[in-house]
């Protein structure tokens, strides 16, 4: 497989003979208002540039999971530039309507046994959050790839660190776990995906696994930067297991 960091949550995943698009945020930086009551209210999102062309990035896609509707995940711009019949994954019947309703013909719910072109598509249990920002942050999910000639890979999504998450682990035992570590919040209600310290928990659960960090960096409540968790996972002597890439690169396994 291999698995390239586009920006935010955006990665590309090709996997057994096919590629995926997940989480696409496509606008150029600057494009959306910041996220109100957080950091950088001066900083309009993206904050950063995508790091190469919109051609480039759906090229030869073979289909698009969208795991929550947030605009950091599933944005005006790839509504306009993915093609209306490609296939397309949703957490729920709500999410999979909406995205409908923007033209899209091909939409399917995520099961926990969804099988694309003989990939297994597991969904998994997330939370965007923890107690009252719940409400806020609304439902979330994340996905698991299985097939015979790859390893197991488990995208997390816009999770924090809680029972759930152990509990994907140790039923899929996935070989490479993808997080989104940027340990993003609002002034009030705390981390809304993961941060240092729950990244290290993943670990903890699964020390046998790669882990690839995204989400850092890219929207204006981030608040874990690439440089303190690289320190953070340096001095934890797990460096070689936690994988902190710059938007553009990529990594085979």
């Amino acid at each position: 497989m291999n698995i390239q960091q586009i920006r935010n949550a955006t990665i590309v995943v090709e996997y057994a003979g096919k590629k995926f698009l997940i989480d696409p945020m496509l606008a150029e930086k600057g494009t959306y208002p910041p996220f109100p009551n957080s950091p950088r209210q001066e900083q309009n999102n993206p904050l950063v540039d995508l790091p190469t062309s919109l051609k480039n990035i759906i090229k030869g896609i073979d289909a698009v999971i969208v795991t929550h509707l947030h605009y950091d995940h599933w944005d005006e711009v790839a509504k306009e530039v993915l093609p209306k019949d490609i296939q397309l994954f949703a957490q729920n019947e709500e999410d999979a309507t909406e995205i409908r309703n923007a033209g899209f013909q091909s939409v399917e719910v995520l099961q926990e046994d969804t099988v694309f072109e003989g990939i297994q598509l597991i969904k998994t249990k997330g939370e965007h959050g923890r107690g009252e920002i719940l409400k806020l942050a609304g439902l979330v999910c994340g996905i698991v790839f299985k097939h015979q000639i790859e390893k197991t890979l488990y995208v997390a999504g816009d999770t924090v660190w809680y029972e759930a998450v152990q509990e994907e682990i140790n039923t899929h035992k996935p070989e490479i776990i993808v997080v989104n570590a940027g340990d993003n919040q609002f002034f009030e209600g705390g981390s809304l995906v993961m941060g240092k310290d729950d990244v290290y928990e993943v670990y903890k659960a699964a020390p046998n696994a790669k882990l690839i960090a995204v989400h850092m960096e890219a929207v204006n409540h981030w608040g874990l930067s690439r440089k303190k968790l690289k320190k953070f996972v340096s001095e934890k002597g797990i460096a070689s297991s936690v994988l902190v890439p710059d938007d553009g690169e990529s990594y085979r396994f």
